[in-house]
């Protein structure tokens, strides 16, 4: 390896109490590694320690992005049974001279029985930006393994100034804040589009000091283990959580179908299709842009072909379950795209129940000091009607959808990104058109041109309640401690969260 380093993975990723957990570790010069495993919540509770744990100094395989990493598990951990649903923290650590080296695995254990509130982690997206080893679906990567270590700021962000990749303070077009952040730190380029410091870290310590009891699972459950939701009354999407199987959308759509109440407290939610695959189901395959590549393209299989849920040939827009899109939404506060927007939902309904205990009346701001909306955000088709949106229902947002709240967002386009397509590539305004409408004629990219980030609900036909931010970046206004932001949080967890 290049540098004194430890590093690691934890195979499987999710596990039931009484089950099994492999650290696979690899140490340069294969120095002994101290291993601290700790379920992390509102309280940091250790629950495994080791100081001598043999590991071996292994090579990073060339296809190791696609297929992983194979090293030998180190150290198998016994799951124990009293221990909680939740994302345990894998802490490796080595001596190099006086200094010590330091890396993060992870794994859940899922939700045991009668779990009133399932937050499925965006394990999907995780693995979809992380290039440890090289590839990632951003880079020229088609198949991202799960059985490889991630990469430097996915599962750790030290504290400074760009942290976050929303733009929070005076307009910063290029993103100079966070992308020196980035480097200054040493993380991957692309850690601040994913992983659990971001929006899940901060969503879960705030429910569990507020009292909720979270039961904690991965994407991939939601298609392997779709049980974890037979107890439960409330789904949760929290964050960035833009990759999604078949097999997981059924399983939520399904919960929905049959009443079960959801929150997308996230942006950028299913935009992308994958699939899960490999003989022990650790590959996710996303052709994403090369989509015609995907050898399902052309076969009574073609609509799984990993592209849009929106695309012309999926035909299965993810307004039809979160009453939004990122295809009518895009970017707040990053790039040159609304660097100088709210960050906030100007409210049009308060009177919804979410609203109850906020004080907040119609015109008012919601989230700006905190800037909850940013990154990437959803909205749907509407119009006015005596100065109130209504959505047209025409990209197949329920008809029963309010709109809660908007605040403008963009698409990027060649001007605007920040990292600017090739000669010869679309822009992500003319790529979305040529998607979801078959061209990008200037007709076509018009109707995408001027999003919104859409906060609403809708009830369905047995009762299930759905709420969406429309945002990424919902749990900053909870770890700011907005209290606005946390009162719709408590009223949204208490209402849907309790048995029916």
């Amino acid at each position: 390896m290049a540098r004194e380093v430890v590093t690691g993975y934890c195979w499987p990723q999710s596990v039931s109490a009484g089950e099994q957990v492999g650290l696979y570790m690899s140490s340069s010069g294969g120095r002994p590694v101290r291993v601290e495993v700790a379920r992390v919540g509102a309280r940091r509770e250790v629950v495994f320690q080791a100081q001598d744990v043999a590991a071996d100094d292994h090579e990073i395989p060339n296809d190791a992005s696609s297929n992983g990493c194979g090293w030998p598990a180190a150290l198998t951990l016994e799951v124990n049974s009293e221990w909680r649903s939740g994302y345990y923290e894998v802490v490796m650590e080595i001596d190099v001279g006086e200094k010590a080296r330091r890396d993060y695995a992870f794994f859940v254990v899922r939700p045991g029985a009668a779990t009133r509130i399932v937050l499925a982690l965006a394990t999907n997206t995780w693995h979809a930006y992380n290039d440890f080893g090289g590839r990632n679906l951003y880079n020229g990567g088609t198949h991202v393994a799960m059985r490889r270590p991630m990469a430097p700021g996915y599962l750790y962000k030290p504290p400074g100034k760009g942290r976050r990749v929303t733009g929070t303070g005076s307009p910063d077009p290029q993103n100079a804040a966070h992308v020196g952040y980035l480097r200054l730190n040493q993380l991957s380029e692309w850690a601040g589009s994913a992983g659990w410091p971001d929006w899940e870290l901060p969503f879960i310590e705030w429910c569990e000091r507020e009292g909720f009891e979270i039961g904690v699972c991965t994407n991939a459950d939601l298609e392997l283990h779709p049980s974890v939701l037979d107890d439960a009354s409330l789904y949760l999407s929290v964050g960035h959580d833009e990759y999604w199987s078949r097999g997981m959308r059924d399983t939520v759509e399904a919960f929905i179908g049959r009443g079960g109440n959801a929150a997308f407290f996230s942006g950028n939610t299913s935009l992308w299709q994958v699939r899960v695959e490999g003989d022990d189901r650790d590959v996710v395959v996303g052709y994403k842009g090369f989509f015609k590549d995907d050898p399902l393209m052309g076969t009574d299989r073609e609509r799984e072909v990993t592209t849009f849920w929106s695309d012309v040939v999926v035909g299965r827009p993810e307004n039809q379950m979160t009453g939004v899109s990122f295809t009518r939404g895009g970017y707040h506060r990053i790039g040159r795209n609304v660097t100088s927007g709210l960050g906030g939902y100007t409210v049009y309904r308060p009177g919804h129940w979410i609203f109850d205990g906020t004080g907040l009346g119609y015109g008012d701001v919601l989230g700006a000091g905190a800037t909850v909306v940013g990154y990437e955000c959803d909205g749907c088709v509407f119009t006015y009607r005596d100065g109130l949106p209504y959505p047209t229902g025409e990209d197949g947002t329920p008809a029963s959808f309010e709109m809660l709240g908007t605040c403008p967002t963009q698409h990027f386009t060649r001007e605007s990104a920040p990292r600017p397509p090739k000669p010869g590539e679309p822009s992500e305004l003319e790529y979305i058109a040529s998607r979801v409408f078959g061209t990008r004629e200037p007709e076509a990219m018009e109707r995408i041109r001027h999003g919104h980030a859409v906060l609403g609900a809708y009830t369905n036909d047995t009762g299930a309640t759905v709420i969406t931010s429309g945002s990424t970046d919902w749990a900053h206004g909870l770890a700011a401690r907005d209290p606005q932001i946390e009162q719709i949080t408590r009223n949204i967890l208490s209402r849907l969260g309790s048995p029916a």
